[in-house]
This record gives C-alpha cells, sequence and structure tokens, in this order.
C-alpha cells in the first residue's frame, strides 16, 4: 500500500489491516492481564529491551498499541503512550523531563484542573510551574531560566479560547534548547502542533477523540523532533543511568528503536511505576470514535459558527468569546494554526453575571448541563460556580473566567434545535 497521508483515512487504517490470529477487520480487545513468553530468552530479552513486545498490560496492551499508532499517524508523531486520563497525560508529560527543584513554563489559558495540578500538586513535589501571558510570546522566554525544563500550553484553550501562538512560542523553546508541549484536546485534525513546531503533543481521548462520552482516557505524542541528548545535562532522566532500569541510559537504548527516548522512557518507567493504565475497553471505544471524528469535527465547527453568529446579535449577550469572530492578531493567529473550522467550543458573556449564568444554565432542556466538552451531544456549563471554583479570583480572570461566562461545547444536532434550546434559555434570564 502507498503512503497514505489523508487524516480521514490513516483514522480508520493506521496501525491495524486485520487481526493476525483470525483475520478479523475490526481490532479485538485483548482483556488480559499478562502474555506468554516464548522462551526464558524471550522474557530477558524483553525485560532488557532488546525487543518490544508484550509483558504486563499495565505497560503495554495490543487494543492500547493500535490506538497509539493511530493517533501518531494523525499527528505527524514517532510514537505514543495511551493512559487512564488526559490529567494523567498533563501530569506525564512533565513528570517525565522535570524533577524536584526544576521548573516548566505555562500559558495562563490552561484548563482549571490542570493549573491545579501544576499550581498545586506539582509545586508540592518540588517542581515549580510559571505562569505566563501567552498574548505575549516573548513572556515565555522571560519567564525561562537554566532550571527551566520544557513549556505547555493548550492549543485552543478551554475556557478562553485564544489560539496559542504555536509557531512563535516554538521558535522560542528551539532556541533556549526546551520542548514545547501542547495539548491539543479541543482542536483535533484542526491543528497539527507539530507542524509548527511542538515537540510533544498529549490529549484527553475522552473529549472530541472519543466523541461519546462514555470513556475515559489520554495520549501522550512524541514527535521525534527534539534533540534530548543535545540537551546533556539539562534533561538528566534521558541523558544519565536510570537506576530504576538497570542503569539504562534513554537516549542511548532507543537508538536501534528511532527517536523514541521521551515516549519509551515514559512507559517503562512512569506508566509501570505510577499505574496509570487505558483500559483496552477504553481503547476500543476510542479507535471506534477515531473513525468518524473527521466527520464530526466539521459538523461540531459548522454548527459552532452558526451559535456564535446567533449569540453575538443576541442582547442579553455582552460578549462573543469564538475564533471565528475575533479580529487583529487573534484572528491572524487562529487562521494560521487551525484549518477547517474553529472546533466547537463557543464561550459568551452575560452581562448580570455570575447570577445571570446560572440561570441561563438551568434554563435550558437540550443542551446537557455536564463538565465535559467534545461529546457528539451539545454541553453547557457556567465555569466558576464549577471547572474553575477551585480557583482564586484573580487566577479564574487570568485563564479567562469571569462570573458572568458561560462555555458551551456544540455537538452534532440539528442546528435549529441547539440554537432554539440556547434562545429559550436566554428567554428566562
Amino acid at each position: 500500500m502507498s503512503k497514505i497521508l489523508h487524516p480521514e483515512t490513516l483514522a480508520l487504517h493506521a496501525g491495524h489491516r486485520k487481526d493476525t490470529a483470525t483475520n478479523a477487520v475490526a481490532v479485538p480487545i485483548h482483556m488480559t492481564t499478562s502474555y506468554q513468553f516464548d522462551s526464558t530468552d524471550h522474557a530477558e530479552n524483553l525485560f532488557a529491551l532488546k525487543e518490544l513486545g508484550n509483558i504486563y498490560s499495565r505497560i503495554m496492551n495490543p487494543t492500547c498499541d493500535v490506538l497509539e499508532q493511530r493517533l501518531a499517524a494523525l499527528e505527524g508523531g514517532v510514537a505514543a503512550l495511551c493512559v487512564a486520563s488526559g490529567q494523567a497525560a498533563s501530569n506525564f508529560s512533565i513528570l517525565n523531563i522535570c524533577k524536584a527543584g526544576d521548573n516548566f513554563v505555562s500559558s495562563t489559558d490552561i484548563y482549571g484542573g490542570t493549573w491545579n495540578l501544576f499550581a498545586n500538586t506539582l509545586k508540592n513535589l518540588g517542581i515549580e510551574c510559571r505562569f505566563v501571558d501567552p498574548s505575549d510570546p516573548e513572556n515565555f522566554r522571560r519567564a525561562t531560566d537554566d532550571k527551566t525544563r520544557c513549556y505547555y500550553a493548550e492549543t485552543l484553550p478551554n475556557p478562553k479560547l485564544n489560539v496559542f501562538p504555536i509557531k512563535q512560542v516554538a521558535n522560542i523553546a528551539h532556541s533556549l534548547g526546551v520542548p514545547l508541549i501542547m495539548d491539543n484536546t479541543a482542536a483535533p485534525l484542526l491543528c497539527r502542533p507539530f507542524d509548527h513546531g511542538a515537540s510533544i503533543v498529549m490529549y484527553s481521548t475522552t473529549k472530541y477523540i472519543g466523541g461519546h462520552g462514555t470513556a475515559i482516557g489520554g495520549v501522550v505524542i512524541d514527535g521525534g523532533n527534539f534533540d534530548w541528548e543535545a540537551g546533556g545535562d539539562k534533561f538528566p532522566s534521558l541523558n544519565q543511568p536510570d537506576s530504576s532500569y538497570h542503569g539504562a541510559v534513554w537516549t542511548e537504548a532507543v537508538k536501534p528503536l528511532g527517536p523514541i527516548a521521551y515516549i519509551l522512557r515514559m512507559r517503562v518507567i512512569l506508566l509501570r511505576d505510577m499505574g496509570s493504565a487505558m483500559s483496552p475497553m477504553n481503547a476500543f471505544q476510542f479507535i471506534q470514535g477515531l473513525e468518524t471524528l473527521a466527520l464530526r469535527i466539521r459538523q461540531h465547527s459548522e454548527n459552532a459558527a452558526k451559535v456564535a453568529d446567533f449569540l453575538n446579535s443576541h442582547d442579553k449577550v455582552a460578549s462573543v468569546i469564538y475564533p471565528g469572530l475575533q479580529s487583529g492578531e487573534l484572528k491572524a493567529n487562529a487562521d494560521a494554526h487551525m484549518s477547517g473550522g474553529y472546533s466547537g467550543l463557543v464561550g459568551f458573556e452575560l452581562a448580570d453575571g455570575k447570577a445571570a449564568g446560572k440561570k441561563f444554565i438551568d434554563g435550558l432542556e437540550l443542551l446537557y448541563h455536564v463538565a465535559n466538552i467534545g461529546d457528539t451531544r451539545s454541553l453547557a456549563i457556567h465555569p466558576a460556580s464549577t471547572t474553575h471554583s477551585q480557583l482564586s479570583a484573580e487566577d479564574q480572570l487570568s485563564s479567562g473566567v469571569t462570573p458572568g461566562y458561560v462555555r458551551l461545547s456544540v455537538g452534532i444536532e440539528h442546528i435549529d434545535d441547539i440554537i432554539g434550546d440556547i434562545s429559550l434559555a436566554l428567554s428566562k434570564i
């Protein structure tokens, strides 16, 4: 088969043609904990990483492997690792290269749960997160010192919805010898961060990749484009003997396998020790979601654009937060990084603040009030009283959450029904 580049095709075919045991076309669900070794030599070679293969499903599973290959192919990466949730993916992406005493620089425009992880949990582990406003990419350079190990950002930040300047910040990162990690959860297929210079891409597969709202999961994808070896002592976890894996030096160990030091170390150290494994049943669910992702993301984007236009003309709406309605540098940045639409997220501000936001939510009949995005169903939430309620008022504002802000995740229902329900809820304020 000739090389396939189109995402619609990769989502259906990458990583699997047929089951070798039965010739089944559908990817089997390998519900097993363990795998029979062919011999003692085979077992020894697997544990010594002389060859790659299945040992135990906490570390690797054939169903998860197909999903990993498929997602890596879609993003243009070299390898991927599936984990139990998007939060685990965010956590692992940092812990893989940061230790106590290190720091990393993160955009302020991120999901509230990630903010808490970075500002509190990782802080308690001795890893400092330095939050900077991404509206000026040079803020990343200003926050960098000799202990900075990476940059982190969201492509389409939830809930702020200002597309991140990936290319500009990636250029700064490259000049300073640190990788840029991009959370692309809200923009699959619409943006390929590796094409703009990012080094690592992660997802909460729970969202658009699944689409069905039935499974929790995450993935980290290695672009294979960052020279970890050149970083030397800056990345000791990859360049110095690892005492937890018989002294392996990961940048050396992977040379016969390709530039996968980052993802291999994450698999055999972090996943092995912390156990945040994706279940094969969930991997199967996400594979099903991938098959229709190209169609769904197109419909999400089309419906969201119409909802944004409706809200923009409504007298009870003070402002609409949506990339397609931006102007100037923000719009130019969105168009430079996204293609084929702006995803399904729309935010809007109600002039009467928190009370109005809660009334709107309570007035909905079709849209679900849930703490999720990316379902085929339309969803709505009031972040100040829910997803971002653990943040201080100041931190809420930094992440784009005001008292009257409402975030919609526009689904793929008929647009007249979606707008009809939003209109009904606005009439009750």
